[in-house]
């Protein structure tokens, strides 16, 4: 018979998101504060990210200082975090199935929070056809088998993408004594930052080609080479012996999904209001399960937001109805994706995030309602591009008007 415990607050995937709201409510007295994840560390992604760019100006972190950094501030707040454990499927509206190393068991709470992340898309997923050779990657397992298993990659890498990612994959590769042949993308130019892309192309001399699709990997037992086309229809074999698929995250909305909740259209997380609420009462989503995929700094920020609303609700049991929030192409989608207008824009959730799908320079963003222009915003960006986040500020969710029609965030 499985055996069934009781907690006030559940908490699934131990990453910063999940990390941060724990802390937030164990310090806070919400009760019986527990986090599961199924990997045998807590941390999340940062805990294999050995380079850099964590932490504040002030207090520099690499990924694994930074999980520690977040693991510590649970630990020390009285959450109980506990690795090794999978999250099966939903036993009820608050009630999970999970197995770990004790056997299944059935965990009932008042409150359930998901904090499950995001992941890359392999090779088999993006479509790519070819043999089946060893030394294909995508950006977790390469940096998983670098810093946590210290495996050997190879000698020649080809990254495939050109988003922040796809230069901490290069890092990666350099670091483990691999020479990076090329960086290829299929849109016409970098997705990283600028500042990023350059320092990275500057110190690695890595050639970056746009406009270029993979169209075949080449081997038997071991890759050999990857086939490209040029946008001009040209194609060529670049010699290598191992690719690493970068970027192209998805949400991992499975839990979600099985649940019945709500998922957004354009992110294919679940669908949440600015208070960070589901479809279904009680239910929590912070972290890049809700737009795959941003920094750690913005899933902590928000998973400790997830905490204050948590809390909200374990102390009146109100559950707010929201208008939904879209957006207009070129725009592919908007987190949070519904308003509160009760919710008044408070900024400690920090801004929507937002991403585009094509080039636009100097963006302009535009909010309505019903014809009603609601704000109008000029990110700080000055060229919008796929890939890279743009962010619109939340003091003006106050003016929506509950009872009207959804509201529309464009892009001019």
């Amino acid at each position: 018979m499985t055996a069934v415990r009781r907690v006030d607050v559940l908490v699934v995937g131990a990453g910063p998101a999940g990390l941060a709201t724990a802390a937030r409510l164990a310090a806070a007295g919400a009760g019986r504060v527990e986090v599961l994840d199924r990997e045998r560390q807590a941390g999340g992604v940062p805990r294999h990210c050995a380079h850099g760019g964590y932490g504040t100006w002030l207090h520099p972190l690499t990924g694994p200082g930074y999980a520690r950094l977040l693991l510590d501030a649970a630990d020390r707040a009285g959450a109980s975090v506990r690795t090794g454990v999978t999250a099966l499927d939903w036993a009820g509206p608050l009630s999970l199935h999970t197995v770990g190393p004790h056997g299944p068991e059935t965990i009932e709470a008042r409150a359930v929070v998901l904090a499950t992340g995001a992941r890359e898309r392999p090779r088999a997923a993006r479509l790519v056809p070819g043999t089946r050779p060893a030394g294909v990657y995508t950006t977790g397992e390469l940096q998983q088998s670098v810093h946590l298993y210290r495996q050997h990659i190879g000698a020649r890498a080809l990254v495939v993408g050109a988003e922040d990612v796809s230069y901490a994959a290069a890092d990666t590769l350099r670091a483990a004594g691999v020479a990076v042949v090329a960086m290829v993308t299929e849109l016409p130019r970098a997705q990283a930052a600028p500042a990023r892309a350059a320092d990275t192309r500057l110190r690695h001399r890595v050639p970056l080609l746009t406009g270029t699709s993979v169209t075949e990997l080449v081997g038997r037992g071991r890759l050999s080479g990857v086939r490209v086309r040029h946008r001009d229809g040209r194609t060529a074999t670049l010699a290598c012996d191992t690719v690493v698929f970068t970027g192209d995250f998805v949400p991992d909305h499975e839990l979600a999904r099985r649940g019945g909740l709500s998922l957004d259209p354009g992110t294919r997380g679940p669908a949440v209001d600015g208070g960070l609420r589901t479809s279904r009462p009680g239910v929590f989503a912070a972290g890049s399960v809700l737009h795959a995929v941003e920094s750690a700094a913005t899933a902590a920020r928000e998973g400790a937001y997830a905490g204050r609303t948590v809390r909200d609700w374990l102390a009146t049991g109100g559950w707010p109805d929201g208008v939904p929030l879209l957006v207009d192409p070129p725009l592919r989608w908007i987190a949070p994706n519904r308003v509160v207008p009760a919710d008044g824009g408070r900024g400690e959730r920090g801004p929507y995030v937002l991403r585009t799908s094509v080039v636009v320079a100097r963006p302009v963003l535009r909010v309505s309602q019903d014809d009603r222009l609601l704000h109008t915003e000029r990110p700080r960006t000055r060229t919008a591009v796929p890939h890279r986040t743009l962010t619109l500020a939340a003091h003006w969710t106050g003016r929506v008007d509950p009872k009207g029609g959804p509201v529309r965030v464009a892009l001019g």
